[in-house]
């Protein structure tokens, strides 16, 4: 990604927030350097790893402590003939200890659940070997422990006894020869590696000994006595065998953390990797951020409800907007008055694309996508240079220039108020070819504009998108909104009234401007205002259309309940019914006639309930107060208005009106007019197992299929026999399509050769 863009659109601030959530000095400089993912398999990998991690930090509560930067030493071990000193492998340790213990919370997932996080757990090698040793040789304090080796434990000891011989030796001098008023303190202290005595300055020639220092102050000497001499003597060598003993220690620790130093660059890169994971799972809490969808195969930009990343951290609040181009569309315009947040968008735009390259959560709202760009370029109107003679316009074609012959499919070029800088004429006719060439190469392009040439190309190519930033019609103050396919005036004459311009300059400035230009600001106030007021329908129908859902799916969620309960009613009637004519407590015939009057109340209230459809196609056929079913949610209505302009119905859905279009609606036909259907059996004749449509048409078949179906279910068979031939095998596949969606169907087939072969099917029923 080119380092300009990265600048100008302050990535680095968004990686420098992200930075401060790792915990450990080598996850913020991972954190930092994040890069732009080229490769579409890694960045769906990446994501999905992610995701994975959010969802446990959610579930789990996973975290990681922070942990020391071991990556220098490890560097210098490969060197044969370095010694690692005990400031170093302290900081092993203490690596190594916060390493166990995130380890011992990853092996206590699910690994079935988490599946990639268990995954990368697997590739690590634990050097125990080394872990037990510093464990054993570097205690919690920083320090070489006694156990590191026998011959240590044994000098230490010894420096212990000199050390009791000393004190010992003190005291005894103390109270013979009642000296305690010659010293400034009368506990032994460390003088040049040896023990010493405080001794009043003026009191040196008092005693006899060696005086080895002074005190700044020079009111204090540190002397030894001659009887501490012998003593001091035998504490030097213990001491040099002491640092000798503790350089073998540091070489066999050395010896064993070269062994390890393999497996430990691996640990520390999974250390740091999941460190950073947990960083970007905070980061993206703190912007209540999304994945973005990304495909090669996607074409579509939907940015929905995004906000400046940037804005957010800084803890403003961001409005979001709609970035969103239609299928087909490469490029958008942006137009409307200054300070409306033209730039804004547009950095919005770069920002949330390279953060989802980077396999970053979004501040978007679920369901945004954008394509897989593997370039961006952005070139914005404050790029002039001083330093290399460069003036606005100059700045702008020469860096357009550099990566013009890198542009492909794969490319989104930010360009804000390209052109400007030069004749208004032909700064607009050299934006609007730059916009025809980069669309031609399949390029995506989001650019803001002033130019009003500019403006109308982008209504008039379909390949491009116009959009106007919204002002408040009463207060005037942006809105920070945009309005799509329409373009807005650039206001600047408000902006400098508001901004605190001399109002002689503006009221000379209003009678330089041209009548037609007066003109056109008053229709693009127009627009805007119609914009203003279509974005706060919108947002109502928007809420309405949610509340219509939610009880659409409660509805349709009673209605298969309902649907259930009959069902189970029915089944338990006509069980009932069987039971007692098996067990003979009612006759054959009575058996019938009760399953014969179960039928009829069901026939009855399905009559009542059933809609009989036609479908209504012209403006003639409709009429206020006729009754109708809106189509899309299959509820009646009735006709409240028309719009003869619109050509549009209002429809009362029981409390709920709408504004449909006539060719959603379909008649109703009142239970007089509908067929009845009843079975033809006689009222001693048990039905039989198989059913025969031989020689029929498909639509009276069926209708014989239905009802002896439901008698079926009625008297509780299991299993029927349905024969239809086998000829051209077409009512065969009307008789399989029926039972298919069939409810009261468990499953069919065809029938075996020996008994009858694709002539005859089998069903089991429910």
């Amino acid at each position: 990604m080119e380092q300009k863009t990265i600048t100008l659109l302050e990535f680095n601030k968004v990686l420098r927030h992200l930075s401060n959530e790792a915990v450990s000095s080598s996850g913020k400089e991972a954190c930092l350097n994040t890069a732009v993912i080229t490769s579409s398999e890694e960045l769906t990998s990446k994501t999905e790893f992610l995701r994975e991690v959010m969802s446990c930090c959610a579930e789990c509560g996973l975290t990681i402590n922070s942990f020391p930067d071991i990556s220098s030493s490890l560097n210098r071990v490969r060197q044969t003939d370095h010694i690692v000193q005990l400031e170093e492998f302290w900081e092993i340790r203490a690596f190594l200890q916060q390493a166990n213990d995130f380890i011992a919370l990853i092996d206590n997932l699910d690994s079935q659940r988490f599946v990639r996080i268990s995954e990368t757990r697997i590739d690590q090698t634990w050097p125990d070997k080394l872990f037990s040793a510093l464990l054993r040789c570097i205690s919690s304090t920083g320090e070489i422990s006694d156990e590191s080796s026998p011959g240590l434990y044994s000098i230490r000891e010894e420096i212990r006894s000199i050390r009791h011989q000393c004190s010992k030796k003190v005291n005894e001098s103390l109270t013979h020869s009642n000296i305690s008023h010659y010293l400034q303190d009368e506990y032994l202290t460390i003088s040049s590696d040896r023990y010493v005595l405080a001794l009043k300055s003026n009191f040196k020639g008092k005693l006899q000994g060696i005086i080895h220092d002074y005190s700044q102050t020079g009111e204090t000497c540190y002397f030894e006595p001659f009887y501490l001499t012998e003593l001091n003597n035998n504490l030097q060598k213990l001491k040099r065998q002491e640092r000798e003993e503790l350089n073998r220690v540091l070489e066999y620790l050395t010896d064993v953390f070269r062994q390890a130093q393999p497996g430990l660059d691996l640990l520390l890169q999974w250390m740091v990797m999941m460190d950073v994971m947990l960083a970007k799972v905070k980061f993206a809490r703190k912007l209540n951020a999304s994945f973005l969808d990304i495909s090669k195969e996607s074409r579509a930009l939907r940015l929905k409800n995004v906000r400046h990343p940037l804005l957010v951290l800084g803890g403003f609040d961001a409005v979001p907007v709609n970035i969103e181009l239609d299928e087909g569309q490469h490029a958008l315009v942006v137009s409307g008055g200054n300070a409306g947040g033209k730039t804004v968008c547009l950095k919005t735009l770069g920002l949330a694309a390279l953060m989802a390259l980077c396999a970053l959560p979004v501040p978007a709202a679920e369901g945004s996508s954008i394509p897989m760009w593997n370039k961006i370029y952005v070139s914005m109107v404050s790029e002039q240079s001083v330093e290399d003679s460069l003036s606005t316009f100059t700045a702008q074609i020469d860096h357009f220039t550099k990566f013009w012959p890198h542009v492909d499919a794969g490319t989104l070029i930010i360009l804000d108020e390209f052109g400007v800088g030069t004749d208004p004429g032909q700064g607009a006719a050299l934006a609007q070819a730059v916009v025809d060439e980069l669309v031609e190469k399949g390029a995506w392009v989001a650019t803001a504009t002033h130019f009003p040439s500019l403006k109308a190309y982008a209504l008039s190519r379909k390949e491009v998108r116009a959009a106007s930033v919204l002002f408040d019609n009463i207060t005037g103050k942006p809105l920070y909104r945009l309005a799509y396919d329409q373009v807005g005036a650039s206001l600047a004459l408000d902006v400098a009234r508001k901004q605190g311009l001399a109002s002689e300059i503006i009221s000379r400035a209003e009678e330089y401007m041209l009548i037609d230009g007066q003109k056109q600001d008053e229709i693009f106030a127009r627009l805007n205002d119609l914009a203003v007021r279509r974005e706060h329908k919108l947002q109502d129908l928007s809420e309405q259309e949610k509340k219509f859902q939610k009880k659409y799916s409660k509805m349709l969620s009673d209605l298969n309940r309902e649907k259930q309960e009959l069902i189970s009613e029915v089944r338990n009637c006509s069980k009932q019914i069987l039971d007692q004519w098996e067990k003979q407590k009612i006759g054959r015939k009575k058996a019938l006639k009760e399953m014969s009057s179960l039928r009829s109340k069901l026939e009855s209230q399905s009559q009542q309930e059933k809609i009989s459809p036609q479908k209504c196609t012209t403006w003639e056929d409709v009429s206020p107060g006729d009754r109708f079913i809106y189509q899309p949610w299959q509820k009646q209505g009735v006709i409240q208005e028309m719009d003869d302009r619109k050509k549009q119905v209002k429809i009362d859905l029981g409390g709920i009106s709408l504004w449909v279009r006539p060719d959603t609606l379909v008649s109703v036909q009142t239970n007089e007019t509908q067929t009845q259907h009843t079975f033809s059996r006689a009222a001693d004749k048990v039905m039989p197992l198989r059913l025969d449509l031989r020689g029929k048409y498909s639509d009276e078949a069926l209708q014989e299929l239905e009802h002896y179906l439901d008698r079926a279910v009625l008297e509780g068979r299991k299993n029927i026999e349905i024969i239809h031939g086998k000829g051209t095998g077409a009512l065969r596949e009307a008789v399989h399509h029926h039972l298919k969606h069939s409810p009261m169907v468990q499953s069919f087939a065809c029938a075996s050769e020996e008994s009858g072969g694709a002539g005859m099917t089998e069903v089991e029923l429910q």
